[in-house]
């Protein structure tokens, strides 16, 4: 149940790296209005929408040590009506999270058996968001692979250290210390990874090639039907797919990666991101930042209903924010600030959140088309990132503003989910 990789990644920006796992450690492991074992179950989810092998081994075995029923990891059947009926909205916030209304959560909050109250609702989409989004990080920073394939690309993992991702948070230690700890694993935990693996062995054997094949046909298919221009077109209310032709679920060797569907944990397999440009025009509308934001309506809400972890959440936006990047902005010709507002702005963009004061048509003049193939697969669907992306896009790249640029995917996309979701959630209070 280690996260070693990610926090190393991570390493590289120390103090994001603290206030990171300061938010994790909450999440996860302090008072607040979800039972543990459900905290861990419900990561299980987010990150199975996104086929993450890697954090769903890691808190289904965080789950049994916090005391989980085994039997749910049998799969959503096997769980507790209410804990199932979090699917439906954790499959939206996944993949168009502008989908999700008021009747979604009053869905949820209905005087029943299997009712959910607010605060245990808040709790859960703040678990949701920040699995989706750390999906996006597990894959964009190559600390999917399996051990056996010795590194993807440019960005491949460091060397594995054995620190446990829960006592990383210990005490007030910088992260440059956290770093170097090595502590050995115990008989117990080395006995419980083996036994995971069999288990995950057997429950997607059966599924892995059918799943590797249906979702290489349909990228292939999609990949047919679209041209290749990429980018957001200035004064446009949408973000074109700058992916099309690339089949990024297919490596350069022609082998398929990240395509083994979690199935057990989850329904409805088929439902992934879909163009904002798109949508039923009569469904949904451009989601407009001045309306309602983080800074003036979502901080509030979220503090008000799991307390402190709105703090938290402002501190690790603000911090990404804060990054230095001025050698990746300087390649580019202009301001870090400016770099860094494009790629949060051509995120956001692409789940439908627009911001009057931004003039669109800066994106295609900062970020080439390489980098926006690269964000765009990362953010929306992480499973299909594969080595020929990194090939083609670190080139100029160190590594640390590889690990800033997933940072700034990480934060945007979390903002993201939680905008659509604290917004819905006003809508049915209101």
């Amino acid at each position: 149940g280690r996260l070693e990789a990610v926090t190393q990644q991570m390493g590289y920006h120390p103090q994001y790296l603290d206030s990171f796992l300061k938010t994790q450690h909450y999440l996860m492991h302090m008072d607040g209005p979800l039972p543990f074992d459900c905290r861990h179950y419900i990561a299980i989810m987010a990150a199975a929408r996104h086929q993450c092998r890697y954090l769903v081994n890691l808190h289904v075995l965080q789950f049994l040590r916090a005391g989980g029923d085994p039997k749910w990891l049998r799969g959503l059947e096997f769980i507790p009506p209410k804990l199932r009926n979090l699917n439906e909205i954790n499959k939206i916030l996944a993949h168009r999270p502008w989908l999700i209304t008021k009747e979604h959560i009053e869905k949820l909050l209905k005087i029943s058996e299997w009712s959910w109250s607010l605060a245990e609702l808040v709790h859960a989409v703040v678990l949701l968001a920040h699995c989706h989004a750390l999906a996006s990080f597990v894959f964009g920073c190559g600390c999917e692979q399996d051990e056996g394939l010795g590194g993807r690309g440019s960005l491949k993992p460091l060397s594995l250290g054995n620190q446990c991702f829960c006592e990383a948070t210990a005490g007030n230690s910088c992260s440059q210390e956290l770093l170097r700890i090595n502590r050995k694993r115990s008989l117990d935990s080395c006995m419980e990874l083996d036994s995971l693996r069999e288990r995950m062995q057997r429950i997607h054997v059966e599924t892995e090639g059918r799943d590797e094949m249906r979702l290489l046909q349909q990228d292939r298919e999609e990949g047919e039907g679209q041209g290749t221009e990429a980018g957001v077109q200035g004064g446009t209310e949408h973000c074109s797919d700058p992916s099309a032709g690339l089949s990024p679920l297919a490596d350069t060797d022609g082998e398929v990666t990240g395509a083994t569907n979690l199935a057990c944990y989850m329904q409805d397999p088929d439902f992934g991101y879909q163009d904002f440009a798109r949508r039923d025009e009569d469904q949904t509308q451009v989601f407009r930042v001045q309306d309602y934001s983080w800074e003036d309506h979502g901080f509030s809400l979220v503090n008000r209903l799991y307390s402190d972890i709105g703090h938290l959440l402002d501190e690790k936006f603000r911090m990404v924010d804060g990054l230095q990047s001025s050698a990746m902005a300087k390649r580019q010709g202009c301001e870090p600030s400016v770099f860094k507002r494009g790629i949060w702005n051509y995120i956001h963009c692409m789940f439908g959140i627009r911001y009057d004061d931004y003039d669109y048509a800066e994106v295609n003049q900062l970020l080439e088309r390489m980098l926006k193939v690269y964000i765009k697969t990362v953010t929306c669907y992480p499973e299909k990132t594969n080595s020929e992306m990194f090939d083609r896009f670190w080139k100029q790249f160190k590594h640390s503003e590889k690990v800033h640029v997933n940072l700034l995917i990480l934060e945007a996309r979390m903002q993201a989910e939680l905008l659509y979701a604290l917004q819905a959630i006003t809508q049915y209070m209101i």
